[in-house]
């Protein structure tokens, strides 16, 4: 079901102004999108702290009611986040591996999901929207949420995708323009959703891998019309897709367990690869001609490979048994990849950051060890991707404790930054304008200079 609200003559004009005050900045000076500018979570430039507590260069701390995974997106003063409030008791998250978090009996207290829209300078309410309340029709993990996937904006409108109830464009001042409604379906041991939505040109991506009716689907990002419809051959999944934009083309990167598929921008299938995990959550990426993804569940004892695939590919690009590059495929490291968090391309190193807080680094162009499994203090689990900015790799874990280390050859730790505050770090953040903007359980720190 899609709902539109159309505007008058007088109220177009007014959005028309609005408009151009929202699209003054670049996407390069906003975080619009998980993981920012290309899905790569680098912000140069960005100055902030080495060093931060509870108190220590807080600029500000917002309180955020329910529970929501989601990442803040960030446009022109403008910090969204989603989460969803249960009027009834909900059970709280534990700390740690996800094993034993399977909660298949479904809540029927009444939910209500939201979307807050904060000011960056100040952490104040400008707006905040119910955008669908009742009960929930499925299940999540103990340690996941109703509200995991991160909207998405281009600077005019909000883009809020709840797996299991649809997507929302709302302006920025909290109205709805269009809703499309879905039917919730069955996830993997009644897991939940986390893939979240991205934009490029007109055309609004989202990607839903379940163990029912897997698609993608292209929607129409000023009306929510739907553009085309691919169906996949897929069970669930929770890996956002993206936009690999190289010499060749423009192609939609998705990655499955069974295989991962790249479509042109009208849904017509370019390239095929087989041989990930049998759990794929972690966020592709590019620079340039060449594409990086990652597949590592941690009950998989053969298969939890990174690669790094050349522009240009058609047709199936699997390795054989025994290869790790073929004419496609520019290197694979077979056993490499961590389970939850994304890698992290940063000055042609690539991070990875395991969930149970080692880290290594690669040699982006082959793949080379650079240094590998370096343990960080002890601590919980790691579920956030890592991020850089300014030679700084930073890695949260879910004791709300982000882990600071320098770029470079050699595993130097600068910094370890506790929170505390009964905080529950799970949520990567978003860094704009020298601020970092950290989710918790609890609240969204500003951590400024």
């Amino acid at each position: 079901m899609i709902k539109s609200v159309f505007f008058g003559q007088a109220a177009a004009l007014v959005l028309l102004a609005a408009t151009a005050v929202f699209t003054s900045a670049s996407y390069a000076d906003n975080w619009a999108q998980f993981r920012g500018p290309g899905a790569r979570g680098v912000a140069d430039g960005a100055d902030i702290p080495t060093t931060w507590s509870a108190t220590e260069h807080v600029a500000w701390k917002a309180p955020i009611p329910g529970r929501g995974w989601s990442s803040p997106v960030v446009w022109n003063k403008y910090v969204f986040i989603t989460t969803v409030v249960n009027q009834g008791e909900s059970e709280a998250p534990k700390k740690g591996l996800y094993f034993g978090g399977n909660r298949l009996k479904v809540s029927e207290s009444v939910h209500q999901w939201k979307v807050y829209a904060l000011d960056l300078e100040t952490g104040a309410v400008r707006w905040e929207r119910e955008v669908h309340a009742g009960a929930p029709v499925a299940p999540i993990h103990l340690k996941n949420s109703y509200a995991s996937e991160t909207p998405v904006t281009d600077g005019e409108h909000l883009y809020v995708y709840f797996g299991g109830v649809g997507v929302f464009c709302l302006d920025f001042e909290g109205k709805t323009i269009w809703e499309k409604r879905f039917d919730d379906r069955k996830m993997r041991f009644g897991w939940g959703t986390a893939a979240s939505p991205i934009l490029h040109g007109d055309r609004l991506y989202l990607l839903n891998d379940n163990d029912e009716d897997s698609w993608l689907l292209a929607l129409d990002k000023m009306t929510g019309k739907e553009v085309w419809r691919v169906a996949r051959e897929e069970d669930s999944n929770w890996s956002t897709p993206y936009v690999w934009k190289n010499s060749h083309r423009e192609e939609i990167v998705t990655l499955g367990t069974d295989a991962v598929r790249s479509y042109d921008l009208d849904g017509k299938l370019l390239w095929q690869l087989r041989g990930m995990s049998s759990i794929t959550i972690a966020t592709p990426f590019a620079e340039g001609d060449t594409l990086y993804f990652s597949s590592g569940y941690v009950g998989d004892r053969k298969a939890r490979p990174i690669y790094a695939i050349r522009a240009g590919a058609e047709g199936d690009i699997s390795l054989a048994e025994g290869e790790l590059s073929n004419d496609s495929v520019a290197w694979c490291r077979p056993m490499a990849s961590p389970y939850n968090p994304s890698t992290l391309l940063y000055k042609e190193r690539l991070y990875v950051l395991y969930d149970r807080g080692q880290v290594s680094c690669f040699n982006a162009a082959d793949g080379s060890v650079i240094y590998e499994k370096e343990r960080l203090p002890k601590g919980a689990g790691f579920t956030a991707s890592p991020w850089a900015s300014d030679d700084r790799i930073f890695c949260l874990n879910e004791d709300g404790t982000t882990f600071v280390l320098k770029a470079g050859d050699t595993f130097e730790l600068l910094a370890s930054n506790e929170l505390g505050e009964g905080n529950m770090g799970m949520a990567t953040p978003a860094i704009v304008d020298g601020t970092l903007l950290l989710r918790t359980s609890t609240r969204v720190y500003a951590i400024k200079k």
